[in-house]
């Protein structure tokens, strides 16, 4: 019976080194399952929502554009170009750009040139 134990053993500690007793959130062996997928669609099929905010900005100014669905590098060139032409910062957060000041009658039009469909949100 001794000799049945260790042979158990032995072949416990080889299966045990690749196998996964618990694991919460996703595996390290497929991550691109877990990656979000973006959509890069193209600019006539977005509906852009442009609107000045001072939340949480201690009563900054920031023109905030959301609805894309598109990649984070789009983005940034977007972005780049929005802030050229408003001789103003910016930044990419969670999907939407951020201008600084409030350039939302100057930027619907730009939006607009460039294929988007962009409305002026809030008042």
């Amino acid at each position: 019976m001794a000799s049945s134990k260790s042979n158990r053993k032995s072949s416990d500690s080889q299966s045990s080194e690749n196998r996964v007793v618990y694991q919460e959130f996703g595996s390290g062996s497929k991550p691109a399952a877990f990656e979000r997928a973006a959509q890069d669609l193209p600019p006539n099929q977005q509906d852009l929502r442009v609107q000045a905010s001072r939340k949480g900005r201690k009563g900054k100014t920031v023109t905030v554009i959301s609805g894309f669905q598109t990649t984070p590098e789009t983005l940034e060139k977007l972005l780049k170009q929005l802030k050229t032409q408003c001789g103003s910062g910016g930044t990419v957060k969670d999907n939407t750009l951020e201008i600084q000041g409030d350039h939302a009658q100057k930027l619907v039009p730009l939006l607009t040139q460039l294929g988007y469909k962009a409305k002026i949100s809030g008042g």
